[in-house]
């Protein structure tokens, strides 16, 4: 069978959730929150996150992608890693240490950084754009590993960490096909969020947002105006209209969001999102990855059906993506 060279989708994908799942109200660090962190924590809409035994987020993604490449007719050509948000040695290379993990010894490793939920994202159009421009690549592999930067998983007033990973693989001819693809940044809210590092141990590191109504109502609000926009255009690429979207996923933060995005875009947010905030948390890049591969694991789709991801971050990075079934 041959596939049109310039037809990009997903080849396959591998999420590596644990089975163990810890409830919030029984993280270790609730007894040190404040009164504002707990409330967050209590409405953020997340009753469990999943949990591994100690490790690094390298080492998730490896163990993701050692799981797919055993499915794959053959290895590919690259390795796209979304970079965690610390990473495990500086100087170092943690998309050279997941390869190496992998087995994966004749792909070329490097990593996307710095934009926060958005880089997987960002990262499939990358691929796509990389198979694209050279005929002998077949085969893009992404990867993420989630695991919370600091000791604490309540992120006021972002979100609830979990643990996860996964892998996944962009092709010539694979299902679902990237239909439309654009990306966005505002790069004056760079360091709105920080960990201080170089002065404490890693047991004393705290995330702090230098300005919470910066985040809650001027990012919202840029977050609001820019999807609207880039939805539409994105639809104007494809050819096609609102009406003729089937499903709608973003990342899992809280559950708030999903009704925010839902008025602001006049999209319905699927609720396998909804669910898998509830049961994991947020994993980072990793939320719309796994939101579109349950999604289509439901079968709930027909051939043809076109999903739309959304995906933005605390550095002001925006993504909208059409995939067609």
């Amino acid at each position: 069978m041959t596939h049109r060279t310039d037809e990009i989708g997903i080849g396959a994908v591998s999420c590596l959730l644990p089975e163990d799942r810890t409830a919030v109200v029984d993280l270790p660090e609730l007894s040190r929150l404040s009164e504002e962190e707990l409330k967050f924590a209590e409405q953020a809409g997340v009753k469990t996150v999943g949990v591994f035994p100690d490790t690094e987020a390298t080492e998730l993604a490896a163990r993701a992608c050692r799981e797919l490449v055993a499915r794959l007719p053959e290895p590919p050509d690259l390795m796209v890693h979304i970079a965690s948000r610390a990473p495990d040695v500086l100087i170092g290379s943690d998309s050279g240490k997941i390869a190496h993990l992998a087995g994966l010894k004749d792909v070329f490793p490097f990593t996307v950084d710095g934009l926060g939920c958005a880089g997987s994202s960002a990262a499939w159009g990358l691929a796509r754009d990389l198979l694209l421009g050279d005929p002998s690549r077949n085969s893009v592999l992404l990867t993420y590993g989630s695991r919370p930067t600091a000791a604490d998983r309540v992120r006021r007033p972002v979100t609830v960490i979990g643990d996860g990973a996964f892998a996944m693989t962009l092709v010539r001819g694979g299902r679902p096909v990237l239909r439309a693809h654009r990306m966005e940044a505002d790069s004056s809210f760079h360091d709105l969020f920080r960990v201080d590092y170089k002065a404490r141990p890693w047991s004393q590191w705290r995330e702090e947002c230098l300005d919470n109504d910066r985040y809650s109502f001027e990012l919202a609000m840029h977050s609001r105006k820019r999807l609207d926009r880039m939805v539409d255009e994105v639809l104007a690429d494809a050819g096609i209209t609102k009406a003729d979207v089937s499903a709608t996923l973003m990342q899992n933060v809280t559950a708030s969001a999903f009704d925010f995005y839902r008025v602001s875009l006049g999209l319905p947010i699927h609720p396998v999102c909804a669910a898998h905030l509830a049961d994991y948390g947020h994993l980072g890049p990793m939320d719309v990855v796994l939101n579109l591969d349950r999604l289509l694991a439901l079968g709930e789709l027909e051939p043809g059906a076109h999903v739309l991801v959304l995906s933005n971050s605390p550095v002001a990075a925006w993504t909208v993506t059409l995939w067609e079934v």
